[in-house]
Parts: structure tokens; sequence; C-alpha cells
């Protein structure tokens, strides 16, 4: 096993106990009580074979008989109640520790970088968050106490076998030994494939969210076979993995059941020849025999809920990795809360780069007036949008200072400043549910009137108003049911809704048609006013009226200045705009 795996498995022990068990130690010792009542009343049975049978049949002690039937009804009902009372307590807790554990984790996820989501499918993190985190009910649920129970067990019912016959005790340890072996041998190689399975799950996952997400794009290239043919190929490897756990876990159980008939096999020969000889009488045989099916029986029960046990760990693991990634404010930097911003916003040499040594920004600086309109022109790929997300603080420069109001970015408690912003990105995101529910996700707490002053500023009322619902009305995952241009609008009314200081419109009137375009123009003047604001736009009729114009290229800044400056110097600006009016 690797040194980092060693790393993780040892942190997840430590998490479990810390995170997971610590807290519900009152339930857990409950547990352990309940369960160790139950395990006692158990071997009532076998401890009262041999006076029933030697004394009562063999006797002729008649009036043993009731109270030792007694005894056993009473130790019965008893391991009923605690049987299910001890299901009924943990079973329930461990599904109420899955839901918080999985709250835990996507509130953690949430809050990784933006890069994070960069890098990592979405419909990995899903799978993380809802799959990884199922197994570990077994250290709450009965599958914990059950381990416990059956070790307590296992060991009361060795010394009533010491008790019986010492040798022939000896005897039946020795291919339980062998079986231990041969299950924890197995178990060493079950984690590292439960582990695996756990990442084929979610690589899995990821590609059929994107496959469903991007049904249109894979009906209208015709790779609807193709897509399934990759889909095909990751069900095949979870299977692979699945047939090699069973197949691990079926030599398992076909060693536990070799081992223990052995075991029978040698307890009837040698047990039978001591009777023969006088030295066991009938009784203590069938005493015997039903203590070693109560020591064996825990033996085999913790084979597999050792296996159980293994996967919980395994999902532990990659659980203990994805909450040991350090989020957006876990940087000890971040303790100064952003005061109300006024907005003034300055670029001091910053330098940024998304893989080492191949910066996309290089030595960039320019200062932002508060209330000014600030217009990011550039070809595709130039460094615009990388700029627009340092001044959000989505990124942070390797080198050089953003900062807002003269206070560093790299220094804030991000909340505090991103409850200040307002955002309409070129990738029109929109939720499940009506165009009201998502105006109000920028600001949940405004009024009737605040939603509708906002939806009629974005000119969204000249299509809701031919809707039924109106602003209720149902527009599906991502706004499917929305024309590009509402989509856009949508987006525009719920920046307007949320107030902010710092405006960012990305691509903010890509998908409008000249018409749409020229309603957001109109509300775009009563929303910029007062507001800083950085407008990044390929279509150069939207910042015309910017006062101050940053044209950037190879992540430099190469001119910079308002319109008819730009136009006059007949540089890069001049060449984009008379390209795109066709001049």
């Amino acid at each position: 096993m690797s040194e980092k795996s060693k790393r993780v498995s040892a942190t997840s022990l430590r998490h479990a106990f810390r995170v997971i068990i610590w807290p519900r130690r009152k339930l857990v010792s409950i547990g352990l009580v309940l369960i160790l009542v139950n395990r006692l009343c158990g071997l009532v049975l076998p401890a009262s074979t041999k006076y029933l049978i030697d004394d009562v049949i063999g006797g002729g002690e008649a009036r043993l008989l009731w109270p030792i039937l007694g005894g056993l009804a009473l130790a019965i009902g008893v391991q009923a109640a605690s049987s299910f009372t001890l299901t009924r307590l943990l079973s329930v807790e461990a599904q109420h520790m899955i839901a918080e554990l999985r709250s835990q984790v996507q509130r953690h996820v949430l809050g990784l970088p933006v890069r994070a989501f960069e890098q990592t499918k979405s419909g990995e993190l899903v799978s993380r968050i809802m799959d990884d985190v199922e197994g570990v009910r077994n250290l709450v649920g009965t599958g914990l106490v059950e381990l416990v129970g059956g070790s307590l067990t296992a060991v009361v019912a060795l010394g009533f076998l010491l008790n019986i016959d010492p040798g022939m005790t000896g005897l039946a340890l020795v291919p339980l030994i062998f079986f231990a072996a041969v299950s924890t041998r197995a178990f060493g190689q079950l984690r590292p494939a439960f582990r695996e399975r756990g990442q084929i799950r979610a690589e899995v996952t990821g590609r059929l969210t994107e496959a469903l997400g991007g049904i249109r794009i894979i009906k209208g290239f015709h790779a609807l076979e193709r897509e399934g043919e990759v889909f095909h190929a990751g069900v095949l490897r979870i299977f692979e993995n699945v047939k090699t756990t069973l197949t691990t876990t079926a030599a398992v159980t076909s060693a536990g059941t070799f081992f223990v008939g052995l075991a029978s096999v040698v307890i009837l020969g040698y047990g039978g020849r001591l009777i023969l000889n006088g030295e066991l009488t009938l009784g203590g045989l069938f005493s015997f025999t039903l203590f070693l099916a109560f020591l064996v029986g825990p033996i085999i029960g913790m084979a597999n809920i050792g296996t159980q046990m293994t996967e919980a760990f395994a999902g532990l693991d990659r659980t203990s990795e994805l909450l040991s990634q350090p989020g957006e404010d876990d940087d000890p930097a971040r303790t100064r809360k952003m005061p109300p911003i006024d907005g003034r916003l300055v670029f001091e040499n910053v330098t940024f780069a998304y893989d080492p040594g191949k910066p996309v920004i290089r030595d960039v600086s320019f200062e932002v007036p508060p209330g000014t309109v600030v217009a990011l022109v550039g070809s595709s790929g130039s460094g615009k949008s990388t700029l627009a997300a340092l001044a959000v603080s989505f990124l942070s420069p390797q080198e050089g200072r953003v900062l807002v109001d003269d206070v560093d970015l790299a220094t804030v408690e991000l909340a505090s400043y991103r409850s200040q912003l307002g955002l309409v990105l070129q990738d029109d995101f929109l939720f499940d549910g009506t165009i009201r529910e998502n105006l109000l996700f920028a600001r949940p707490e405004a009024t009737i009137e605040e939603v509708e002053d906002a939806a009629r500023r974005a000119h969204i009322v000249e299509f809701t108003q031919r809707m039924p619902a109106g602003l209720d009305t149902l527009i599906g995952e991502r706004g499917v049911k929305l024309s590009g241009g509402q989509r856009q609008r949508v987006t525009i009314a719920r920046a307007i809704l949320a107030a902010p200081r710092i405006l960012l419109l990305d691509e903010a009137t890509s998908s409008l048609d000249t018409e749409s375009e020229s309603y957001i123009q109109q509300s775009l003047e009563q929303l910029l006013e007062g507001r800083t604001t950085l407008v990044i736009a390929h279509r150069l009729s939207t910042i015309q009226r910017a006062d101050l114009i940053l044209v950037v290229e190879d992540g430099q800044i190469v001119e910079r200045g308002r319109h008819e400056e730009l136009m006059q110097q007949s540089g890069r600006y001049h060449r984009l705009y008379t390209l795109q009016a066709r001049i």
C-alpha cells in the first residue's frame, strides 16, 4: 500500500472516531449494552442443554424441566426485544448520520475554489456526495455493535468451551485460525477494490450527467450509439469491479463453510471417542457443539460485517480526501470583513497562470474609480474573463494585488465581499423552478414590488405577459423552456434585484437579438448608474458608452481610453470595431 493510502486510511480512522462515533457515544454505548444483553440471552440455550439432557432426561429430575423451559422462554423474549430496540435505535441514527454527513460534504464542496469545479465533473462530485457516505452507516448502525457484540459472544463462548474440555477446544480453534488468516488477507484486497468502485461510479455518473445535459447536441450530431458505447464501457468497468469483490467475498464465505465443517467433523469424532471412554457426557457434547456454533457464528458474521466495514472505510477514505481539500476561506490570510463598498477597483502588477510557467495575465495594472463603467475588449482567449474572475475573487493572482477600496481581496472573507457583487455571466445559468424563484435567488427577502420592478426594468414582462402564469411560469432545468434571449434577460433582472455595488457583465447581451438588445441597453443604463461595472462583450456596440475601455491581448492591456479616443488611434480597438461593423 502506498504512503498516501496509509495516510488517508489513518485519517479516515481518526475522522470516523472523532466526527462520527464519539459525538454518538451515548447511543453507541446503549447499543453495546443491548447487544451484550442480546448475546448473553442467546447463550442460555446452549448452557441449559447439558442440564436438560443429562439431568432432566438422563437423570429423571422432572422438577427441573419447567424452570429450564421458563428460563429459555424469558431469554428468548428479552433477546427479541433487545434486537428490535437495537435495530430501531441504531438504524434510524445511521440514516440521520448519512443525511448530516452528506450535508457537510455538500457545504464543503460548494466552498471549494472555482478552479476545483473546472477540474472535476459535476456528476462526479454528485456521486461522491451521495454515494461515498452510504456505507458509513455501518460505523454507527448495527454493523459496529454487531462486530463488538460478536467478539464478546465469541469470548464468552470460548470460556464455556474451555470449561467443558480444553483439548477439544484447541482442536476446534485450529481450523478457525486458518479461516481468520484467509479473511484478513481478503479484506486487504477488498478495501482498494471498494475505493476503485467509488471512483469508477463517480466517473460514469459524471459522464451520464453530461450526456443528459447535452442531449440536444448528442441527438443533433447523431451520437446516440457512440454515447451509448461510452456508457456501456463504464458500467462494464463497474461490473468487473463488482465481480472481483463478489468473488473475494464468496471465497471468504466458502472458506468459512469449509473450515467450520472441518471443525465440526473433528469435534464429533473426538467428542464421540470421549463419550465412549466415559470422559464426556452426551449432554456435554451437545452443549459443546452449541457453544461452538456460538463461537463460529459470530466469526462468520464478523467476516460479513468486516466486508461492510471495509466498504464503509473505503467510502470514508474518499470522503476524507474530499473534505481535506482546502476551501476558499481556509486561507489564514482571509481575516478581514469587507465594509460597505464604495467601488474603487485597482489592479497592481497582477500576473496569473492556470498552469505553472504559462501566464494568461501578465503584469496588468489599472485603476477604476467608483461608479465607473469599464469595458474589457479583445479577441477570444485574450484574458478578459480571467481579469473579471480576478476582480470578483473567483481566482487569486500569483503576483501582484487586486484591491477594492484599498483593501487587498486576498485578505478578505469572501462572503462579505461577494454579498455586494452582481453577476451576469456568459453561461446564463437558471435553476429549475419559476421565473420568480430565479429572481429571488439573488435576494430572497425582496418584496413582490421589488421583484416586479426588476422584471420590468429588464423587460421580462415583454414575454411573461404572454404566459398564463406570468412570473410563476416553470422554466425547466437550466431554463430550457425559455429562449436564449429570454434567459439572458432573467439573469439581468436577477442582477438588478441584487442591487450590487460592483457589477460584472460577461457577454451580457451575447444571446440577444437586436430588439431584445435594445430593451436591455435601456435597462442597463439604470442598472449601471452609480455602480462600478466591468463589461465584457464581443459586440462592441454594447460598450461604446463605457467610461473606460481596456483592450486586452495576450494577457496584457495594449490600449486604454474612451471609444472616441481609441477610434482616433487607429490601433487594435479600431480594427476590432471596423471588422465587426463591416466599415
